[in-house]
């Protein structure tokens, strides 16, 4: 039977780029309402081209099929920080992938998102062969569960990382989490906010597990 596994971090107050302010109170107008403050990169999201300027395509004119689809997990244990990540350690799962299936790289990182000075500064991240490999592949999404693809310290890498995967028209979807619930197969949808001109948008990331049809042909589909 089908379940869904939630893999969005949570957005909440004292988060990077996350600030909350009551804008009604039951008390004094009759019912609760919030306005936030959100950063388009915060917590689980998805990048759009314009985002590093490699064109001029924004989040909200992106097809939603460049957010879902079958996916493959490639559950890669005992990740080290600041590692560099190559197609060495997709595992067998290298020789699965078919061009327009998506990619998640299960590192376990999420587990140090209280603690910033390892989330983000010392991420595991996507190394240029791993993105070449990822382009070369045809993989439509590459997910991780770290805030970034690549060092968010170091600008040279983390132009040319995003460049190779958003050149090629490869989703990126950061700030993942919950993958070590999943199996090697799934079906994963990550959908933004159609934010205009946006240059990317945080997502309500989630996979189906035991249903992983490729897009269109219905839900009587089998995963393969």
């Amino acid at each position: 039977m089908a379940f869904i596994v939630d893999l969005s971090v949570t957005l909440k107050p004292g988060m990077r780029g996350i600030s909350v302010e009551p804008a009604y109170t039951k008390e004094r107008d009759g019912w609760n309402a919030t306005n936030w403050s959100i950063y388009s990169h915060a917590g689980t999201h998805v990048d759009a081209k314009i985002h590093f300027g490699v064109a001029p395509t924004t989040i909200d004119t992106v097809p939603l099929e460049s957010f879902c689809g079958p996916a493959w997990v490639a559950h890669i244990p005992d990740v080290q920080p600041s590692q560099v990540l190559g197609p060495g350690d997709l595992g067998p799962v290298a020789e699965n992938v078919e061009p327009g299936d998506c990619l998640l790289l299960a590192t376990g990182w999420s587990r140090h998102i209280d603690d910033s000075g390892v989330y983000r500064d010392r991420l595991p991240r996507i190394g240029t062969a791993l993105a070449r490999w990822l382009v070369g592949a045809g993989v439509k999404l590459v997910g991780v569960e770290g805030p970034s693809i690549a060092a968010v310290h170091d600008i040279r890498e983390l132009t040319e990382i995003h460049t190779i995967l958003l050149e090629a028209g490869v989703t990126i979807c950061e700030g993942l989490c919950n993958l070590d619930r999943l199996g090697e197969r799934t079906f994963f949808m990550a959908l933004p906010l159609k934010l205009h001109q946006g240059d990317g948008s945080p997502v309500r990331a989630i996979a189906i597990e035991g249903y992983a049809p490729s897009l269109g042909s219905g839900p009587s589909a089998a995963p393969r």
